[in-house]
């Protein structure tokens, strides 16, 4: 069932499905957990559980919910050290992570981060490894603290390339070279080199498993920034129009905020030839 919601949300945006995920965590699994089971099935029951919270709270920070997205979080942790599965724990810390990153909550955002990639000191997952590292890097990158966000996007990168090309189950094992490089594009961005970060976002759309709309639209959105930082206006252009193409459709706040970031720019280019009618088919989607 996770799966399953999750695979909607990662197609149409968090917006789509929670109420189903919410529904089914307190009218089914809420019950098995009220149960009784042996210490192994238990431990198995609070790992499943945490996942599920996890998506919820994803769900809830795509909807732009962000007080429902914390304790949904912060719950999944509990469930996670309850199972006794670091790589759970470690991951719901991410998902806080990546919150204080979304909001401008720098020192947070980075104390955060390292509370991450210490609780999976002892994990061997190159993909967990990989995962936990890029947030460093990005919450350091948005701080920053450039020493520190190249050491971790260093690490990310060795940690990712010694990923199998098979996934297992958990939430964090599913990190693609894909999304990788994507989150590196962003990183790369933010300290400055744009030619790097194209390249990597180049990199992430040519990657199977970037064809979920939402994830190509933000991909798509982030270049075109990239693009015009390197004053090829035409580049960004295109960029943004597929963007647009993807992100038709979608509920989620972290494209709406793609959708306004790229407005914003536009309105400095409005006498530009075809930025008006960007700008208008961008208008609609709000």
């Amino acid at each position: 069932m996770t799966k399953s919601l999750g695979d909607a949300a990662a197609e149409l945006g968090g917006g789509h499905a929670r109420h189903l995920a919410v529904r089914y965590l307190h009218d089914d699994v809420a019950p098995w957990l009220d149960g009784t089971w042996t210490e192994s099935v238990g431990r198995e029951l609070f790992a499943a559980a945490s996942q599920l919270v996890h998506l919820a709270g994803w769900m809830a920070q795509d909807e732009g919910n962000q007080d429902a997205a914390q304790q949904y979080y912060a719950h999944s942790f509990r469930l996670a050290s309850e199972a006794g599965d670091a790589e759970l724990a470690a991951t719901a810390l991410r998902g806080l992570a990546v919150q204080a990153i979304d909001l401008g909550f720098r020192p947070t955002a980075v104390r955060i981060a390292e509370e991450c990639v210490d609780q999976a000191k002892t994990l061997n997952g190159p993909r967990a490894l990989a995962y936990y590292q890029a947030t460093l890097a990005n919450a350091a990158a948005l701080d920053g603290d450039r020493r520190t966000a190249t050491a971790a996007l260093s690490a990310s990168q060795t940690a990712i390339e010694r990923a199998t090309d098979t996934p297992g189950e958990s939430w964090a094992s599913h990190y693609s070279i894909g999304r990788w490089a994507h989150e590196s594009g962003v990183i790369l961005a933010q300290l400055g080199d744009y030619t790097a970060a194209q390249e990597h976002l180049h990199h992430a759309l040519d990657i199977h498993g970037l064809d979920r709309r939402r994830t190509r639209a933000i991909v798509l959105a982030d270049l075109g920034t990239v693009r015009l930082r390197q004053d090829d206006l035409d580049g960004a252009l295109t960029s943004w129009n597929d963007f647009l193409d993807c992100a038709d459709g979608i509920r989620s706040i972290k494209v709406q905020d793609a959708v306004e970031d790229m407005r914003a720019r536009l309105y400095r280019l409005r006498n530009v030839l075809g930025v008006e009618e960007l700008d208008e088919r961008a208008a609609a989607l709000g």
